[in-house]
Formats: structure tokens, sequence, C-alpha cells
């Protein structure tokens, strides 16, 4: 089994390509070892010391590393990935439902039809992005002209995230939608 490895726009975080799917839809935040318990993977990551954070993509696995430095890390983190795709386990564990969304979606219902068109341009021009950077953005609420989004892996805590958000995401949305005024990360 060959991994690759790519540097994303975050100096704290690396995308671990293993060639084969990891999450068959969807993506999994996991920031903390309370929450990578639902994986036998991502448990074994945050037992790497240095590891603070796990994310899981279609095709990737990023990892978001605190102080410690890559050179020491990436070895231990090719290991364990390694080793979980060869034992066959399950990435998700069974007996455990993925985490909830913590504070779900907020919006006014006569804002569905702009909520839609919102969510329609995350899915079809962001997401694609950010997932080839290692991270996701999720739509978490729309109020007073204000779209709130979700930054997670590579993009949670990147220091390029606020230009993606300012001059990005708002110029997008903003043109599609004259109602938005402003984009915020949350």
């Amino acid at each position: 089994m060959f991994i690759q490895t790519e540097a994303t726009p975050n100096p704290s975080t690396l995308k671990f390509l293993p060639g084969r799917t990891v999450l068959p839809q969807g993506t999994l935040h996991m920031p903390t070892l309370e929450a990578a318990r639902q994986s036998p993977l991502a448990e074994k990551l945050f037992g790497i010391d240095g590891v603070a954070g796990v994310f899981f993509g279609t095709d990737f696995i990023t990892v978001t590393k605190g102080s410690a430095e890559w050179p020491h890390l990436k070895p231990a983190i090719l290991g364990a990935i390694m080793e979980h795709f060869m034992s066959g386990q399950p990435l998700v564990r069974a007996d455990s439902a993925p985490a909830a969304d913590e504070d779900g979606e907020f919006f006014d219902a006569g804002d569905s039809q702009t909520v839609d068109t919102i969510k329609e341009l995350l899915e079809t021009r962001v997401r694609p992005a950010v997932a080839a950077d290692g991270g996701d953005i999720t739509f978490r609420g729309f109020k007073d002209g204000v779209v709130y989004l979700a930054m997670q892996g590579s993009c949670s805590g990147c220091p390029s995230s606020t230009a993606t958000l300012k001059h990005g995401i708002q110029n997008l949305m903003k043109h599609f939608l004259p109602e938005v005024r402003e984009v915020q990360a949350i």
C-alpha cells in the first residue's frame, strides 16, 4: 500500500491519500480524542504524541498537529494509516453513530429559498475546492444577510481561511445572492 501526502495551505495540517475510499459519503471531523472514539483509526492517530485533530474525507485523511514537527509525526501517522487499512477494521465503529451536528442549522423559514441556493453554491463550487486542500466548509446558518459557515479539517485554523471566506466565498455568495451581506466562520 502506498500512501501519498500533500501539503495544505494550513501548515498545521497534512493531507494523507491512501489510494482508496476513506469515507463513502460525507466527512467526519474529530477535533478531540473524545470525538475520535467513534473510529479505531482516529483513536490510533490521536495516540501519536503531537496529533491534535483528525478529519476524514471521501478519499483522504487530514491530520492536524500541535507543536510537534511533521518530520517526527509523519512516519508514525503513515504507519497507523497503513496498519488500519491492512487490518480490515471498519473506519467507524458499528456501535457508535457519527457525531451529531453540535448546533444544527439556523435560519428563518422565509429564507429557505436563499438557504437552498447557498447550500447549492457550497456543494457545487466551494466544497470540492476546499476538499482538494484537505478540508471542508459546511453551512450552519443564515440570519440578517450573514451566512455562517463551519470550517473543518485543514480549513479550521488555516491562516488563509479568512481570505478564502472574505474574498472567495463571500464574493461568490454576493454575486449570486444580493441579500447576502457577509460570510462568517463559526
